[in-house]
């Protein structure tokens, strides 16, 4: 029996061959033409997902219920799509101490001036940790300039503002309305804001300009114990801080251990706009802030 030969390196059998051969019966597949040399290879077909129907015939007919997807879940998967697709993440971590801050938090909340409302009195504020963080990023994103920015095919856009996103949880999805300008503003202003923007998320009462646009965002599932994680960039911006659960750990200093409360935060970076260096510097300038949070008050 002679041996058989295929188009491949040193009369190796390919792939090609195989089909050739089923598709003509048997017959020998003519050679294939080979690239000039130099040319660069051939990209590999795009992979597809699965169908509807390939994913159904899975599961037992019966054992599952169909719930169509609304606009807004076609949306979101639509954009996580193209940010995961079109976007080089790069991711940072680092840990900051919350002790300072939420003694902070607790002296201004105690400071706060009563005001008269329809159901009472009430504080004219009550400061979240959440609102101390969109402070720090909006005013690290102003000492890190070059970070806050966003890519385009033919420019780097470079932010005047830090106009920072807030993702909020809402049925059936997830929304991201913006704190303007958030670096100019009090922690007071950005707390009452941030406030009456995802109350109106949530009842889907939102302008498009109040969710739309924005130079990074914050994603804080800090409130469910969740340690850390890494968010998905949302177009157009470059940045975007996945912030954990503060909690009690070990910590030493100056060869001493102590228990200090510790926040996990990641750095999720359009890898195009913001390179590993300077993101590692815009982070630090988060820390420094949310480690001496007397410098968010002047």
């Amino acid at each position: 029996m002679s041996a058989v030969t295929g188009t491949g390196p040193h009369g190796r059998v390919v792939r090609a061959d195989v089909d050739a051969a089923i598709a003509g019966g048997g017959a020998k597949a003519a050679p294939a033409a080979k690239a000039p040399a130099g040319a660069p290879a051939a990209a590999p077909a795009p992979v597809k997902a699965m169908s509807d129907d390939q994913v159904l015939k899975l599961f037992e007919e019966g054992s599952y219920e169909l719930v169509p997807h609304d606009n807004m879940r076609k949306t979101i998967a639509r954009r996580l799509v193209e940010a995961k697709t079109t976007i080089p993440h790069f991711y940072l971590t680092l840990d900051c101490e919350l002790d300072a801050l939420l003694s902070l938090r607790t002296q201004l909340n105690a400071a706060a001036p009563v005001k008269k409302t329809d159901k009472g009195e009430a504080p004219a504020y009550k400061l979240s940790v959440n609102d101390m963080v969109i402070k720090a990023m909006a005013m690290a994103l102003k000492a890190v300039p070059d970070a806050n920015a966003s890519w385009t095919e033919s420019a780097m856009v470079k932010h005047r503002h830090a106009d920072v996103g807030v993702a909020v949880s809402i049925p059936g999805g997830l929304i991201t309305p913006i704190i303007r300008k958030a670096d100019e503003k009090t922690l007071s202003v950005i707390s009452n804001e941030m406030k009456d923007l995802a109350s109106r998320a949530r009842s889907r009462k939102l302008k498009p300009e109040e969710y739309q646009g924005g130079t990074t965002a914050v994603s804080n599932l800090g409130m469910f114990g969740i340690k850390d994680f890494a968010a998905v960039i949302n177009p157009p911006h470059a940045t975007i801080l996945a912030v954990g659960a503060g909690e009690e750990r070990a910590v030493v200093k100056n060869g001493e251990i102590r228990i200090a409360t510790v926040m996990s935060v990641t750095l999720s970076t359009d890898h195009r706009a913001v390179d590993g260096a300077l993101g590692a510097e815009l982070l630090v300038a988060f820390k420094k802030l949310i480690e001496n949070p007397m410098g968010m008050l002047v």
